[in-house]
């Protein structure tokens, strides 16, 4: 069975009712129901428990781009091969999201290259996928955003972003040393989502070495206490994971040729 042989009016019907899509899966599911003998209420039950699988997914995928999550970083997607030690137990344990619920937050630390970003983001994907509002950035894009705001009047309003979403993902924290309006921003984004928001924190140096790079010691170390003593603690470490990621061309010999050739 095909489209074609669906009658035009229900075709019309779905369509006043923004349910077209139902009618790319509706002929093999009559198929099932006919071979099965499923009851009428079992057939419609099945149709919309698919349309709504679509509209789940759909939705995810635009939380996901909003989100400015990699969309190939996904738990599934990581390579299991790896040469990387983590906590499989603790890495279960994030995946369930339970963290998000008790508004606690996570830190992910490790050398460069094992893996940390990717991580991060595939919880986002988990959160994004459970419906949740999720925002990822390295942290440099994320101050040099708010000190571009106030030049036009407009911190307020992307500090609101920062905190309105479920899950916040920071990346490469404390990667450079941070001035002093830099130090603020960074402390406002930390202590105001303490208790009231989750945040994932990816980076290379540990809380320790975290102090040193803000201008205001003070607050640094008000801002980085709230964080850690309310973060679970992910450490990965090993082999780069980078390597892959690498794009690798199946038909490439050892002997590369020459542009000019």
């Amino acid at each position: 069975m095909t489209t074609q042989t669906i009658s035009s009016d229900l075709r019309s019907v779905l369509r006043r009712l923004k349910l077209s899509p139902i009618l790319t899966s509706l002929p093999e599911r009559l198929t099932l129901a006919r071979q099965q003998k499923m009851p009428h209420q079992d057939l419609l039950l099945l149709v919309l428990q698919d349309e709504v699988s679509r509209r789940d997914s759909l939705s995810a995928s635009r939380r996901a781009q909003a989100a400015h999550l990699d969309p190939q970083t996904r738990l599934e997607n990581w390579d299991e091969t790896a040469e990387v030690s983590l906590d499989r137990t603790l890495l279960n344990e994030l995946a369930s999201l339970r963290f998000l619920d008790s508004h606690y937050h996570v830190l992910i630390v490790g050398p460069v290259g094992v893996g940390k970003t990717f991580i991060a983001h595939a919880l986002g994907h988990v959160a994004c996928r459970k419906g949740h509002t999720v925002l990822a950035r390295p942290m440099d894009k994320i101050l040099k955003t708010l000190r571009h705001a106030r030049l036009i009047n407009g911190y307020e309003a992307e500090l609101r972003k920062l905190l309105a979403v479920d899950l916040l993902i920071l990346d490469d924290f404390c990667l450079d040393t941070l001035d002093a309006q830099e130090s603020r921003d960074a402390y406002e984004i930390l202590t105001e989502r303490h208790r009231s928001g989750s945040v994932i924190v990816t980076s290379n140096r540990g809380p320790d070495e975290w102090l040193a790079t803000f201008a205001d010691p003070l607050r640094a170390q008000s801002a980085i206490d709230r964080f850690v003593n309310n973060a679970y603690d992910l450490v990965i470490d090993g082999e780069s994971y980078r390597s892959r990621l690498k794009p690798n061309f199946a038909g490439a010999t050892t002997n590369t040729p020459s542009l000019d050739a």
